[in-house]
């Protein structure tokens, strides 16, 4: 009889962080560099609230859930489950542990703790000195994963990194030579709006010099609503001018350069790299200074396999079209991969590679 009553209660902790799992995709691209959270408040085996993280800079999911309940006196025989742990510092909102132990809600049931230095268990620890009944580690490998972009920049000081690109079926990703400064389109219409999604939810996209040079890609939204990702290009010897649509300063920009004198001007900032060392490494180190918690490599070749044998990527978006070429620039080479998935996009098929 004890077993079977333990066994439920697990299977309620479950089905209700499970809950807060699907809420907290509903603020994921909006809420980073924060972590996107669910909360739900549970009242007699009923919920009575729900949350998740509002836009960045906005309150976090517990608030909002509290503040969905109706009635306000039923929280203190209620119980809240978060995705991630409750926050306990002072940020762009107040601790959401304080507003838990002000509302004097009893129990407490947390997916993970969070990695970040000045949460990481404080938050814990704060609502048990307030007496708050609090259960730790429930669906927690879920939980984690719905938040892999910030648990990657948290635990390893880097961006998540996500590799893209488009091959032939014959295994190229461009022809040696082309006679227009425009991409040479080797997916259809279709995968070309679904990447233009992805740069509505991902904090950053990266570029080669020579992509720049020879697509003049631009890195925005232009086939999606949706808000433009930081871009992010590669130009050791300053090659690349105004006249580019990178540089028209409309948005966020990145450039590496191995040139000192660039001066950063407006929403174009120029940072240092030694292109004699690790390169991949280096910008991993200037994303994370810029506190991007995800960011996309969409090309070249060059710039796509220096990260592949540097180990630094999580995930790789590969499609494959029905187009041959027979010679021209070889797709980069994955080493090792654990899963795939694969998704037709009528003429194209996508491989969706994780680590």
């Amino acid at each position: 009889m004890l077993k079977d009553t333990v066994l439920s209660i697990l299977e309620k902790h479950e089905l209700y962080i499970y809950r807060c799992i699907q809420l907290a995709k509903q603020g994921t691209y909006a809420a980073m560099p924060n972590p996107s959270v669910g909360a739900v408040i549970v009242h007699n085996d009923k919920i009575i609230g729900e949350g998740f993280t509002s836009l960045y800079g906005g309150p976090h999911a517990e608030p909002n859930a509290i503040a969905s309940v109706k009635n306000q006196q039923l929280l203190k025989e209620s119980t809240l489950y978060v995705s991630l742990e409750p926050c306990s510092h002072f940020g762009k909102t107040p601790p959401c542990c304080d507003l838990i132990i002000e509302k004097q809600i009893p129990r407490v049931v947390i997916g993970t703790v969070d990695p970040f230095a000045k949460v990481c268990g404080k938050g814990i620890a704060k609502m048990k000195e307030a007496g708050v009944e609090v259960t730790v580690g429930v669906l927690e490998d879920s939980c984690q994963k719905s938040n892999k972009r910030f648990f990657t920049f948290h635990q390893n000081k880097r961006p998540y990194i996500i590799l893209k690109w488009a091959q032939t079926s014959d295994g190229y990703i461009a022809p040696l030579y082309k006679e227009k400064q425009r991409p040479f389109w080797i997916s259809n219409t279709y995968s070309k709006q679904l990447v233009h999604k992805w740069r509505s939810e991902e904090m950053a996209f990266l570029v080669g010099t020579n992509t720049v040079l020879t697509d003049n890609t631009e890195l925005t939204t232009r086939h999606w609503y949706g808000q433009n990702p930081i871009r992010v290009y590669i130009d050791k010897a300053a090659k690349i001018d105004q006249q580019f649509a990178i540089r028209n300063n409309q948005v966020k920009t990145i450039c590496i350069t191995a040139n000192k004198e660039m001066i950063s001007q407006g929403n174009t900032i120029f940072e240092y790299a030694n292109f004699q060392e690790n390169l991949p490494e280096q910008i991993c180190h200037i994303l994370y200074k810029h506190h991007i918690l995800s960011v996309v490599i969409e090309g070249g070749r060059q710039t796509l396999q220096s990260f592949i044998d540097s180990d630094l990527w999580d995930e790789a978006r590969i499609f494959v079209g029905q187009a041959t070429l027979k010679q021209g620039i070889k797709a980069p080479v994955l080493n090792t991969f654990k899963t795939l998935n694969q998704h037709h996009i009528l003429s194209d098929t996508l491989k969706i590679v994780t680590r």
